[in-house]
């Protein structure tokens, strides 16, 4: 194998595009998340690239100011009210919609604000609804118990 020609190829790369290795700007940020887009339309053909800038992408959002107050909201969320908000955000629901698995509006509210958390009676009606596992509602430490309805 020779090195010289991967480095060659490495070098143009990064020249061209050195956010795949690591976004610095706003700017690059936009432009890897439209390659990405691109990239995953031939998802099996791009997947060495598609880890590569994944995982730049993940470390811009991870360390960028402008994502720092959303990481931080999403680190003090309690973990089944991060999987019921993501749940309102990808299906464009509203508090009602949900009055079948969870109740009324006030408690939708609460939940999501942290004054309450969701049942296991609540967990299981989503799980069904959603066709996810109720496990995703659940923290990874060691305190995993959901409150008791």
């Amino acid at each position: 194998m020779r090195f010289s020609n991967i480095k060659a190829k490495a070098t143009d790369l990064f020249a061209e595009a050195s956010f795949v290795g690591r976004i610095q700007s706003e700017e690059e940020y936009k432009t890897a998340l439209d390659l990405m887009d691109e990239l995953i339309e031939e998802y099996d053909n791009y997947v060495p690239l598609i880890e590569i800038l994944s995982a730049s992408i993940e470390r811009w959002e991870n360390e960028s100011d402008e994502f720092a107050e959303f990481n931080q909201r999403v680190e003090n969320l309690d973990d089944g009210a991060a999987v019921l908000r993501t749940l309102i955000d990808q299906y464009q629901l509203k508090a009602d919609d949900l009055k079948e698995e969870i109740g009324g509006k006030s408690l939708v509210s609460m939940i999501l604000n942290g004054t309450r958390k969701l049942t296991r009676d609540h967990i299981q009606a989503l799980s069904q609804r959603f066709h996810i596992s109720p496990s995703v509602f659940f923290p990874m430490g060691p305190d995993t118990t959901p409150a008791k309805r």
